[in-house]
């Protein structure tokens, strides 16, 4: 059969990938996965590359079916009235249909000194930078890690197990996605590795130096390494292109992903805003987002009506160093509960989450399709009960309806 439907998928994680095969489904559709890098980066493991305990990266050959083609490029703008995108090296590439995921990295920061002096780690290249700086600082240097969510506690962590001298600072909560009972797990694990955990606003870093930050209580911490983990962004690719955007830059989509500009443009992954109530970000939200985008493309293609997002949640897994961990356990609608798996167990569901992760790529590179995942009906009632507040209108997790929809017509 002639491959006569071309669609595009622009960035290379969890979500993208897992799309891209996905869609190979359908003999008459040829897929083009264009990315920065030729190789897969396990984002979950990026603190183990920073302590020296993993690479962060697997082959592309590994978890990309063989009948997508990989373009290693940067897709520089997307050109949705000539359905095409424009790359950094020059030339365009036409579609029919176009996946954003995008993916996340580091918030520019707001504090003074931290663009300069702070290492961020939401990427490889970030990640591949803070090692060497921190190798050549001495053993006993004093390292702060800003910002206290699951990459601040891992990172801090790992540091501390290797012997090196922490100080974790939050202007929140330790951990906030955590019930308390696994707060406090957490933080007798970092207590036993020495780290330090500073919390509250008085913790709240105003101000990175070269070798000190300064905190809102005006206190200095001594600081020769400074890690940044607090915030991510996202790439301004889709608000370049004129696309809508929500006040992140995460492109807005209807409930089944669909641009609410054009249909024949879909989000997945941590830069897609389905009626501008994203899903927290993960790769546990990253691969069924790809896996419910390419769905959305395959119905259109096909002629059928796009399904509107369904997805429950299990929890979240965070690693304290390579001898412990925590499973937080959550209700399907991501709010977590009182139960929680630590210690040596803990450390144990976290890399078996993280073999999985990449194994379900690779499962559906070769039997495309075959991903499954628990539903949750509180997004749609989340979603009712917020439109009808607003306006008494229709509810929006109904894919027929398409708040601020341009829609540009044409074959499916």
């Amino acid at each position: 059969m002639t491959k006569s439907i071309k669609v595009i998928v622009i960035g290379g994680g969890y979500a993208g990938v897992l799309a891209a095969n996905r869609l190979t489904q359908r003999d008459d559709v040829s897929v083009t996965l264009i990315n920065a890098r030729p190789s897969f980066v396990e984002r979950i493991r990026l603190h183990q590359l920073v302590g020296g305990s993993d690479d962060a990266v697997v082959g592309y050959r590994d978890v990309l079916a063989g009948g997508v083609r990989l373009v290693v490029d940067t897709v520089t703008r997307i050109g949705a009235a000539d359905r095409s995108v424009t790359v950094a090296t020059g030339g365009m590439i036409g579609y029919d249909y176009l996946i954003y995921a995008v993916g996340s990295g580091s918030a520019a920061p707001n504090v003074s000194g931290a663009a300069e002096f702070a290492y961020p780690i939401a990427t490889l290249e970030e990640a591949r930078r803070l090692r060497p700086a921190l190798d050549a600082a001495p053993a006993t240097a004093a390292v702060t890690v800003v910002g206290a969510g699951p990459t601040g506690i891992e990172i801090a962590a790992e540091l501390a197990e290797l012997g090196r001298t922490v100080t974790l600072v939050s202007g929140g909560v330790l951990g906030p996605y955590l019930h308390p009972r696994g707060r406090r797990s957490v933080a007798k694990r970092l207590a036993a590795l020495g780290v330090t955990v500073l919390e509250g606003a008085e913790a709240k870093v105003t101000a990175v130096g070269r070798e000190a930050v300064r905190l809102g209580d005006g206190h200095e911490l001594p600081s020769q390494v400074t890690v940044w983990t607090a915030g991510f962004g996202v790439p301004d690719l889709a608000a370049r292109s004129g696309l809508s955007v929500d006040a992140l830059g995460r492109l807005l989509t209807d409930e089944t992903l669909t641009s609410v500009d054009d249909v024949r443009i879909v989000a997945a992954g941590d830069a897609a805003a389905p009626s501008d109530l994203p899903l927290r970000m993960s790769c546990q939200s990253a691969t069924r987002i790809g896996a419910h985008a390419a769905d959305t493309v395959l119905r259109r293609i096909a002629g059928d009506q796009p399904a509107p997002l369904d997805l429950g949640f299990f929890g979240q897994c965070i690693s304290l160093g390579r001898r412990a961990g925590i499973f937080q356990f959550a209700h399907r609608d991501d709010t977590a509960n009182r139960f929680h798996v630590g210690g040596r167990p803990g450390a144990k569901l976290k890399e078996f989450v993280c073999q999985s992760t990449v194994k379900h790529l690779a499962n559906e590179a070769r039997r495309p399709g075959s991903l499954t995942w628990v539903k949750d009906a509180h997004r749609r009632e989340l979603l009712r009960t917020r439109r009808g507040e607003a306006s008494g209108a229709a509810d929006p997790a109904d894919p027929a309806v398409r708040p601020g929809m341009r829609g540009r017509s044409g074959r499916p």
